[in-house]
């Protein structure tokens, strides 16, 4: 697996699929200027930019190396415009390392990654909230996001193969449909007080089947089938899920909503 390879996958195909719910998060937080931003699995960076682009300071924590790379070209001084590069920071490994004697505490913690279809996909986050929060001031929201209910995800359907190919390992990391209360759980074992959710539309749509195997693979959340199987039986099971979603013009189109909680510090 070239690992460098999947990340620009995740970075040019599949990290954009959901600009809707950033834009729907920072819409109703009212994020701009005085917010001091910890975006949690910040991936190869489009969210922070696009928090910095209305005025945020952001730092962002990322445990991919491949996908730390491509987001320091996203926000680097080369790469962006003065004003929002020097509000920008990108911190390997976990939260601890975002802070410091100078540091303010944060004003708002996201992790924008879903969790709602994998079994057990929530257990890292809830460390990294445990870790994440004393960062963070007293009252900031933290925002957590999941997968909608599967009759209103069409990608469920095909997130059902990683399920089907890496069956014989028996592992954790097995689909399984969102449940209403997956966010609410998650925000109270790490402490924190729910406090208003919503729900956005973010289809997923690729120019051809190809892009769409490379999109949905990079996520990792095919991981488990690769390790049961091998990458080529893996590409030809998803690309086949993927038919009842291909247009006629060879583009492919999945419609799906999925929900955030926003919930706050103690």
């Amino acid at each position: 697996m070239d690992l460098c390879a999947r990340a620009r996958d995740w970075s040019e195909i599949q990290e954009r699929m959901l600009v809707p719910l950033y834009e729907a998060v920072y819409e109703r937080l009212e994020v701009g200027p005085g917010t001091r931003l910890l975006g949690l699995g910040c991936g190869s960076g489009l969210a922070l930019l696009m928090a910095a682009s209305r005025g945020a300071a952001v730092t962002g924590v990322e445990s991919c190396p491949e996908r730390m790379a491509l987001a320091r070209q996203r926000l680097t001084p080369e790469a962006w415009d003065t004003r929002a590069r020097a509000d920008a920071r990108l911190v390997d490994g976990s939260p601890p390392e975002a802070t410091g004697a100078q540091t303010p505490a944060y004003t708002l913690v996201t992790s924008f990654e879903p969790i709602g279809c994998l079994a057990g996909d929530s257990e890292g986050l809830g460390e990294a909230l445990g870790a994440a929060t004393p960062l963070a001031e007293r009252g900031a929201p933290v925002v957590l996001v999941g997968w909608g209910p599967p009759e209103r995800c069409a990608t469920s359907s095909v997130l059902r193969v990683a399920t089907k190919l890496a069956d014989p390992l028996r592992a954790t990391g097995s689909w399984r449909p969102a449940l209403r209360d997956d966010l609410e759980e998650v925000a109270q074992r790490a402490g924190l007080r729910p406090d208003g959710s919503g729900r956005v539309a973010c289809p997923f749509g690729y120019a051809d089947v190809d892009s769409a195997v490379r999109g949905l693979l990079s996520t990792g959340l095919f991981d488990a089938a690769i390790a049961a199987t091998d990458q080529a039986q893996v590409d030809k099971e998803v690309a086949e899920a993927l038919h009842p979603h291909l247009r006629q013009d060879g583009t492919v189109w999945m419609p799906n909503v999925f929900r955030y909680l926003i919930a706050r510090v103690p």
